[in-house]
């Protein structure tokens, strides 16, 4: 019976273990959009388009277990940060301005899953109209918008999922409120997430308004060479095989990028951007046709993220370079009649701006 405790227990320890975002081999862009993303969340989150099997929801997964645990208000459903009024609920802010003790825990950064049949009272919370008229009371049932907050919601096949919704979470994730209101009764509570969406292309294309409010766009693809499949299949199967001590291999990889993620967090207010650089950046825009101004103002976060990530306070023309096409490739007009890619087309435009020499 001893044994059987003691394996059942195992098991459950396994069943927790994340795959390490260091021993994801390959797929550079969707790894920098993500760690870019969670050291400025306002950069407005991530899409990300590929091939099925590409092991998207594993980066994922394993970016949301990398990093630090935050310190939360223990009885608050919403995850309030005690430290900060812009990250608390209302109801918080009122106990913290009547000089109230704040109870503090500390929990692991949330990533939420969104299923596709997903309805708006379960994405975003109900209110019982019921009890509210009965007891005088705002009662709220919090949705997956309050759970996500502060963490990272991940939206599978996200071009399948009703245009509605999809509106909803990218005016949450752009203003970082969640607002409820049924029957005149109105909760508004923080909803400050990563936004990440993954979709197959082949299963349709999302509609370019609600296309560019996402900050980036990372496309994946099926790894072609033998070897590397070969390299991938091998250190799954391994992690698969004895979680404990594979992650135990990457124990100090992984508190390196934490550190590092944690120092870039701290850093980025620091960071300048030249205004040449702001100037050109918005040249390269103008000259894609981007229409609005988000293109610009993501690019510049992104630059300057990219900057606060290799520890410094000054952005380069080469941060500008490796984040512009990330930026920009998911807002520029389609032509039905062009076969270039349109991250090409980014690169070119950038080199010809900043006069550097294309390689095509």
């Amino acid at each position: 019976m001893t044994t059987a405790v003691a394996t059942a227990a195992e098991t459950a320890k396994a069943r927790r273990a994340v795959f390490p975002f260091t021993a994801i081999v390959g797929q550079e862009e969707m790894k920098l959009a993500l760690m870019l993303n969670v050291i400025d969340p306002k950069i407005g989150g991530v899409m990300i388009m590929g091939d099925r099997g590409t092991g998207k929801s594993t980066t994922i997964r394993a970016l949301a277990d990398l990093l630090p645990e935050v310190p939360v208000v223990a009885d608050d459903p919403f995850s309030s940060d005690p430290n900060d009024p812009e990250l608390m609920s209302d109801e918080v802010r009122d106990r913290a301005a009547n000089g109230e003790t704040l109870p503090v825990a500390y929990k692991k950064v949330q990533m939420v899953d969104l299923p596709l049949g997903a309805t708006e009272d379960r994405v975003c919370g109900t209110i019982d109209i019921e009890k509210a008229l009965a007891e005088g009371v705002k009662a709220f049932e919090p949705g997956l918008l309050a759970k996500a907050n502060r963490g990272i919601l991940y939206v599978d096949e996200v071009n399948l999922l009703d245009d509605h919704l999809v509106d909803v979470l990218l005016d949450s994730a752009a203003s970082g409120w969640n607002t409820v209101e049924r029957e005149g009764i109105s909760i508004r509570h923080p909803a400050r997430f990563v936004l990440v969406g993954s979709g197959n292309p082949e299963e349709g294309e999302l509609r370019p308004q609600l296309l560019d409010r996402f900050g980036m766009h990372a496309e994946i693809r099926t790894v072609k060479e033998p070897a590397l499949r070969v390299q991938i299949v091998e250190e799954r199967s391994t992690f698969d095989a004895d979680p404990q001590s594979y992650l135990g291999k990457f124990t100090e990889s992984q508190t390196a990028l934490q550190a590092k993620l944690v120092q870039a967090r701290d850093l980025l207010p620091s960071v300048e951007l030249a205004y040449e650089l702001r100037v050109k950046i918005s040249q390269v825009c103008a000259e894609l046709d981007v229409d609005g101004l988000r293109g610009d103002i993501v690019t510049n976060r992104a630059a300057k993220a990219l900057a606060a990530l290799e520890g410094r306070t000054e952005v380069t023309v080469d941060d500008i370079r490796r984040v512009i096409v990330l930026c920009l490739r998911h807002r520029l007009r389609k032509d039905p009649l062009e076969t270039i890619d349109s991250g090409y087309k980014v690169e070119k435009t950038f080199c010809e701006v900043f006069g550097l020499p294309f390689e095509g």
